[in-house]
């Protein structure tokens, strides 16, 4: 995945070891850098969580993430074992890393979009958006930085959703808030990068064509 590599690191999502430039694409991704990398994706603000990680276990040798745990935690793009640990050198598997990809993305934000159970739920909704794809890998195997490099990209290529506001909320008589099936739809970006692409049309030997 030379091109996904090259890529996260062009953007700095991913980069070389900082002792030895090396990418190390064979290396397994622990849950710490995983934090990491997810929150270089979404451009998380990271500085202000390294005081409120709830996390006591992201400390020490680990202290390191302890701001992009945070961030990303704060964001809803992962959650901890417990209230108050992490497990930061955990390895990350193909489905956990695709859930806070998507997470990430918008998907999965409501306790209905698990019905199917959190493993099938997941791989559903990622082989249906190509996160999958260039992956080679299987549910439970520790994902190396190659591959997450891939899902990474991926995801980059993907759309960012919400939902469409349409969802079935059911309130039990015991107060408990049943959510059905969430339709998510692709959103518009409203970021300055969004607008600086100019709608002029281009034209060549007096015909016009799409800007």
């Amino acid at each position: 995945n030379v091109e996904a590599i090259e890529v996260l690191q062009a953007v700095a999502v991913m980069v070389g070891d900082k002792d030895t430039g090396n990418f190390r694409p064979d290396a397994p991704v622990s849950r710490a850098e995983m934090a990491v990398i997810m929150s270089n994706l979404l451009g998380l603000t990271t500085s202000y969580y390294v005081s409120t990680c709830p996390f006591e276990d992201v400390s020490g040798s680990y202290s390191w993430a302890r701001g992009p745990v945070g961030a990303a935690y704060a964001s809803k793009v992962l959650s901890g074992r417990t209230a108050t640990t992490f497990d930061p050198a955990a390895t990350v598997t193909a489905v956990e890393a695709a859930s806070m990809i998507m997470r990430g993305l918008g998907y999965f934000q409501h306790t209905g979009d698990f019905a199917d159970g959190f493993n099938v739920a997941t791989v559903r909704q990622a082989n249906l958006i190509g996160l999958f794809s260039g992956i080679k890998g299987d549910a439970s195997t520790p994902l190396t930085r190659n591959q997450v490099a891939q899902m990474a990209l991926n995801a980059l290529k993907s759309g960012m959703v919400e939902p469409d506001g349409n969802t079935i909320n059911l309130t039990t008589p015991d107060g408990q808030v049943i959510t059905g099936t969430v339709n998510y739809v692709n959103v518009t970006s409203r970021k300055d990068f969004a607008y600086a692409i100019s709608d002029v049309e281009a034209t060549s030997i007096g015909s016009q064509h799409s800007g």
